[in-house]
C-alpha cells in the first residue's frame, strides 16, 4: 500500500516541522511521500523531495487538510493511505507506517487509525486523547467512533466514498464528523496505543476561538449527521456537561454565543445517518447522545 503524509503549517515551528519530517523519512519500508500545506502563511524551508502548498490565507484545519488531500490527486487517490500529523508531533517509532500498511490490509473493514499521542517527555496520554468514553487506560487499543485529527491515518478509499472533512468547521468537531459518515458507510476506526505521536501536553482552551468554535461546530455535527430526534437529545446533553464543568464568565458567554451561532447559520448539507449506525455507535460504546 502506498502511503502519504499531510502536515499542515502556519510557521512558526519550523523546527518542531523539521523533527516531525526527519521522523516521517525514517519510516520503514517503501518511502512515504509529504505534503506540507502552509495555512496562510509560507512553508519553512523543508527537507528535498517534500512537497509544499501555500495557501494566501488561512483556511482553518479541515480547510488546510483538504488541500493537502487533493496534493495527491481528488480525493487522494494517488495514494491509498494518508497520515495526518500535527507539525509539532513526532512519529515515536519507525514502523508506524509499516503497521499502517499491515492493518489495513488485514482488515477491509478498516477505514480510519487514531494514533495513541504521548508527551514526549513523560511519554503519558491525557485522557482528552484516547477517542472513547472509557479511557482510563490508554494503552488499550479497540474500536472507537472518533479519531484524532493531527495524528491519525484514513484510507483514501474512504475520502472517495464519503467526502473529505467538513472545511467549513475552521477548527473543532470536524473529525467526529468524517468518522460519523465513515461508520455510516460501513467502515471502522481503529484506536492503536502501538502507533505513537509524540506531541507537548497542552490544552485545547489555548486557542482563543475555542469556547465558540467548539459550540457552534457541536450544533452544526449535529445538525448535519443525526436523525432529527436524536438531535436536542445530543445537544442538551452537551449543554448540561458544559454547565458541570463551570466554566468562567467569558468562556460560557462564548460557548453560548457559538451555540446560538450553530442555529443561526448554514451548517453545510444535512445526510442524517441511518439508525443501524447510532446502534452501532452504541454497541461500539459510545451513542450518538453524548
Amino acid at each position: 500500500m502506498k502511503v502519504g503524509a499531510v502536515v499542515i503549517t502556519m510557521g512558526n515551528r519550523p523546527e518542531e516541522l523539521r523533527a516531525l519530517l526527519d521522523s516521517v523519512a525514517r519510516q520503514d519500508g517503501d518511502p512515504v511521500e509529504v505534503v506540507v500545506v502552509g495555512n496562510g502563511s509560507p512553508v519553512p524551508e523543508v527537507p528535498e523531495g517534500v512537497r509544499t502548498v501555500e495557501l494566501p490565507e488561512n483556511l482553518g484545519i479541515p480547510g488546510g487538510r483538504n488541500v493537502g488531500i487533493e496534493a495527491f490527486g481528488p480525493g487522494g487517490q494517488d495514494v491509498d493511505i494518508l497520515l495526518f500529523l500535527d507539525d509539532d508531533g513526532l512519529l515515536a517509532r519507525t514502523d508506524t507506517a509499516e503497521l499502517c500498511r499491515r492493518a489495513f490490509a488485514d482488515d477491509p473493514e478498516l477505514g480510519i487509525i487514531s494514533f495513541r499521542i504521548a508527551d514526549p517527555d513523560t511519554g503519558q496520554t491525557q485522557r482528552r486523547h484516547v477517542p472513547r468514553l472509557r479511557a482510563s487506560d490508554p494503552m488499550r487499543s479497540s474500536r472507537v467512533t472518533t479519531f484524532l485529527g493531527g495524528a491519525n491515518a484514513v484510507r483514501t478509499s474512504v475520502l472517495a466514498q464519503v467526502g473529505a472533512l467538513p472545511a467549513e468547521f475552521f477548527y473543532a468537531h470536524e473529525e467526529t464528523d468524517l468518522a460519523w459518515r465513515a461508520l455510516d458507510a460501513g467502515w471502522m476506526i481503529d484506536y492503536r496505543s502501538d502507533m505513537v505521536l509524540y506531541h507537548p501536553t497542552t490544552a485545547p482552551s489555548r486557542h482563543a476561538v475555542y469556547h465558540r468554535m467548539v459550540a457552534r461546530n457541536r450544533v452544526w455535527l449535529a445538525r448535519r449527521n443525526l436523525p432529527a430526534l436524536l438531535v436536542p437529545v445530543y445537544l442538551g446533553v452537551w449543554l448540561l456537561l458544559t454547565l458541570l464543568r463551570r466554566p468562567s464568565g467569558p468562556a460560557l458567554k462564548a460557548w453560548f454565543g457559538g451555540f446560538k451561532e450553530g442555529w443561526a447559520t448554514a451548517c453545510g448539507p444535512r445526510r442524517p445517518m441511518k439508525w443501524r449506525t447510532v446502534w452501532r455507535l452504541t454497541w461500539l460504546g459510545r451513542p450518538p447522545v453524548i
